[in-house]
């Protein structure tokens, strides 16, 4: 009887996680739980990636896996490397066809993809997330170490940290504590306390107006915010015009004091995406504070 020889890094993979047969039999050397709750069992590191998410893209390539990317939704644009590959729809019309004629042995999606069930009637391997604080962050960052076979969640975390850490500092008593409103899009939808731009925003020594109760991205009444007094607003340049038009708001304390930090689209995709940039992000924030905070002495 012939015994099958496994090459010494499935065999690494092997042992200690799963059982490997004496007849070339391998059971799934790699199991994760998605945030879904369910249960993805890989056989090897995937080979041929598809991210339908950009925070989801970003941190694939900030572990070291971006070479493995075969296939990206049409939104992930970070890093640059990425720019040629196929991009495959959005979050609600990514493109079935396409995804299968790439033959993917794993696609990285959000939890409320609709394209899930398809993907899994297929026989695709999926693997959902859902991130919304920073803490999920750091769980989907795990969990893709461990899908991927990497080791980099912890170097990729800490760098995240350090960085917030350094924004803060960047910052002086008289410009922390301020009212901060940051508005995610001209609905309008806010960022709340318990949402990962609320968490660096509270990193940074600043007072959110929007109540953790409300959520971590809730709409809300533009009254509120006149209500508040904002001391400083934040938001994309593109809501900038619309905002300003709003009734009651030219009398806002952030307004009447051009305390405004309008992000550029390369600025608004770091800030607004939870993923392996969130330290740049909190960076981004504590330098506009810092400088709108000068120009209004």
């Amino acid at each position: 009887m012939k015994l099958t020889t496994l090459p010494y890094s499935s065999l690494k993979i092997c042992l200690g996680i799963v059982l490997c047969g004496f007849f070339g039999l391998t059971i799934a050397a790699v199991e994760v739980i998605d945030d879904r709750g369910k249960t993805i069992s890989l056989s090897s590191p995937p080979q041929r990636i598809v991210s339908l998410l950009p925070s989801l893209t970003e941190s694939i390539c900030a572990l070291g896996k971006c070479k493995h990317l075969v296939g990206v939704d049409r939104f992930s644009n970070w890093p640059l490397s990425l720019q040629n590959l196929p991009k495959l729809g959005g979050m609600s019309d990514s493109n079935l066809e396409a995804i299968v004629q790439l033959k993917p042995d794993l696609v990285v999606v959000d939890k409320s993809s609709s394209i899930i069930s398809r993907l899994e009637d297929l026989r695709i391997p999926v693997m959902a997330f859902e991130i919304k604080t920073m803490a999920d962050e750091e769980r989907t960052l795990k969990k893709l170490d461990l899908a991927l076979g990497s080791k980099e969640s912890g170097r990729v975390w800490n760098q995240i940290q350090a960085e917030i850490t350094r924004a803060n500092k960047q910052l002086d008593g008289s410009q922390k504590n301020m009212r901060v409103y940051f508005e995610v899009n001209a609905a309008p939808y806010a960022a709340g306390r318990s949402s990962f731009i609320g968490e660096l925003l509270t990193r940074l020594e600043l007072h959110n107006i929007i109540p953790e109760s409300l959520g971590p991205f809730p709409k809300i009444n533009p009254e509120f915010v006149v209500q508040a007094k904002p001391q400083m607003i934040m938001l994309s340049e593109t809501s900038l015009a619309d905002m300003k038009k709003r009734p009651g708001w030219a009398d806002i304390p952030a307004i009447k004091e051009n305390r405004i930090c309008a992000f550029k689209k390369e600025q608004s995709d770091i800030i607004v995406r939870p993923g392996p940039r969130m330290g740049e992000a909190a960076l981004i924030l504590s330098q506009c504070i810092a400088e709108k905070s000068l120009s209004s002495k």
